[in-house]
């Protein structure tokens, strides 16, 4: 054979590897946005969903975090039931997340929407919000369990509980309280914690059962005491927030002899049908959001429970979470008819 025509095969070869070498990192490339990101946020301005979603919004902005820009829209009707069937309807879709809270699964359960958070794709738990039984700053009450005995002694339908709506997270705990206590308290909805926090220093409401965030600035000017945190530890928090008190000081409600639990879920969903990479971007992209400092500010601040959760055990979770909340809610009677 002559020697020129037996490098020609060599010759393609070689070629052949080049442009696969060109194109192997293009087929390698993992999934990433391709135009805005509509981040829908099933509740109402100025909440706690709201906060959180654009708290992401404006760390993945200033991280540089996605090439394209994340837009916060609220689709609170319903109860949060405008949101999550947005969200339900969008399959496939995946320019499209959305921040729950329990009302995940409240919301389904009292209204008889034709919802379930298995419509959507669990992405990751966030984090986990805690509740805290507030008394106004004035009142003689030093622990919850004084607090309770008092309303217990007073009987049933005296005293009023403050929150935000009805049959939603805060009236859900408030039935806890009374089952494990032999209380009974008129409830008074209101349409945020903001309004609640205001209502207790106006002593409208003879207690609430706030998120921490929701009441720390009247704590912070003494107009409010913190009685306990509904959680099965104390928060993990020492710096102090008035004179004398940290989140770290307010002991669990266990603590107190108030033998009850309740935390909120913080947490992303994206719609049905989405694959696992464009799941995965969004799993990766909220780590590195949890890993700033303004994340790590904004769960101090708040009195965060930190839990986190991603894959098959927030999965698990969920179940667990919806069936603890069926229970609850039947045993209330908020269930649909």
């Amino acid at each position: 054979m002559h020697p020129r025509s037996s490098r020609f095969p060599r010759l393609a070869t070689a070629l052949a590897l080049a442009v696969s070498g060109l194109f192997a990192p293009l087929a390698q490339a993992a999934w990433e946005p391709t135009k805005p990101v509509e981040f829908v946020v099933p509740a109402g301005t100025g909440g706690g969903a709201d906060q959180m979603a654009r708290l992401i919004q404006g760390v993945v902005v200033k991280h540089n975090l996605m090439k394209q820009p994340m837009v916060v829209v609220n689709k609170s009707g319903g109860a949060g039931a405008e949101g999550f069937l947005d969200i339900k309807g969008a399959k496939g879709d995946p320019h499209k997340i959305v921040v729950t809270l329990s009302n995940l699964f409240t919301t389904p359960l009292a209204t008889g929407v034709p919802f379930n958070w298995r419509d959507m794709t669990p992405v990751s738990m966030m984090a986990l919000d805690n509740f805290v039984l507030w008394v106004n700053a004035d009142t003689p009450y030093k622990t919850a369990k004084e607090y309770l005995d008092a309303v217990k002694a007073a009987g049933p339908n005296k005293m009023k509980m403050g929150g935000t709506g009805s049959k939603q997270e805060d009236q859900i705990l408030t039935v806890g309280i009374e089952k494990a206590t032999g209380t009974k308290f008129i409830y008074i909805p209101f349409k945020g914690g903001g309004e609640v926090a205001v209502q207790l220093v106006g002593k409208h409401v003879d207690s609430t059962v706030n998120n921490p965030i929701e009441a720390v600035a009247q704590w912070r000017a003494k107009q409010l005491k913190a009685l306990c945190v509904f959680d099965d530890k104390r928060m993990p928090y020492p710096a102090k927030i008035t004179d004398t008190q940290s989140w770290q000081d307010v002991p669990t409600c266990k603590e107190s002899g108030v033998p009850t639990t309740y935390t909120m879920l913080r947490g992303i969903f994206m719609a049905p049908g989405v694959t696992k990479e464009q799941t995965q971007f969004y799993v990766d992209l909220l780590k590195k959001v949890r890993a700033t400092p303004e994340w790590k500010d904004y769960m101090e601040k708040g009195a965060f429970n930190q839990t986190y959760m991603d894959g098959d055990a927030y999965f698990q979770w969920l179940g667990k979470a919806e069936q603890m909340h069926r229970e609850l809610m039947k045993d209330a009677g908020f269930l649909a008819k």
